[in-house]
């Protein structure tokens, strides 16, 4: 055909391809978003316990000297032996959760210090910023379970060596008692004082932005008062 008939007889005919506007293709292309730093971050919520050796010295000094105080008598008739090895067992278990595992599993430390004038002051401290290696959720658990339930277990051995008149042992329980209620009262102090601290930090928030409130407000009541003269007078 010739220019008025409409199409010559050598121009392609329309297609799908052709008459589908390009912009459907770039739509389609806009919602793909590739992020690769995101797998790490999976792997590491996948990963349970990441301070394995911490968690397993965290429950093995303390739940050993449990085992150690029912069973010492069947390994030994050494009233004196078994004594030392638990005090010992005790005595790990305190400076491993004081020093290495509570910071490691749930990112709080606590200690004392002696200033210059000889006074005793109780430092309490709590990590706020997460980071890579922070601990997860079972390493919490974990962690809090084991600080709660002994010191619990060694009060009832407290009672069971009063009522059965075993007051040799009364020495050791008091101890363990003793040692174990320490971390568990600094842990709690540390937690609550973080949480006192956000609490803190929050109110002087508020505080700081209902500050530019009132001093609007004393600037309006004084416009108030000085129209109320100029209108009297």
């Amino acid at each position: 055909r010739g220019a008025a008939g409409g199409r010559w007889r050598g121009s392609p005919g329309p297609s799908p391809l052709t008459d589908s506007p390009p912009q459907a293709l770039v739509d389609d292309t806009e919602d793909v978003s590739l992020d690769f730093g995101s797998e790490e971050e999976l792997a590491l919520r996948k990963a349970k316990i990441r301070h394995p050796v911490a968690t397993f010295f965290h429950l093995f000094f303390r739940v050993s000297a449990i085992i150690t105080y029912l069973f010492c008598d069947w390994f030994s008739n050494s009233f004196v032996a078994c004594f030392v090895t638990i005090l010992l067992l005790l005595s790990f278990d305190f400076w491993s959760v004081k020093n290495v595992t509570g910071r490691l599993l749930v990112g709080l430390r606590w200690w004392n210090q002696i200033d210059e004038d000889g006074k005793s002051h109780w430092v309490f401290e709590a990590k706020k910023v997460p980071t890579i290696t922070a601990s997860t959720e079972a390493e919490a658990r974990i962690f809090w379970l084991g600080l709660i339930i002994c010191p619990v277990i060694w009060t009832v051995f407290l009672f069971s060596t009063l009522f059965s008149l075993k007051l040799k042992w009364l020495a050791l329980v008091i101890a363990g008692i003793s040692l174990q209620t320490a971390n568990l009262y600094g842990y709690i102090h540390c937690k609550l004082g973080g949480q006192k601290s956000i609490s803190r930090t929050m109110s002087r928030f508020f505080v700081t932005a209902d500050v530019p409130k009132r001093q609007t407000r004393r600037i309006s009541e004084d416009h108030i008062e000085e129209h109320g003269k100029t209108d009297t007078n």
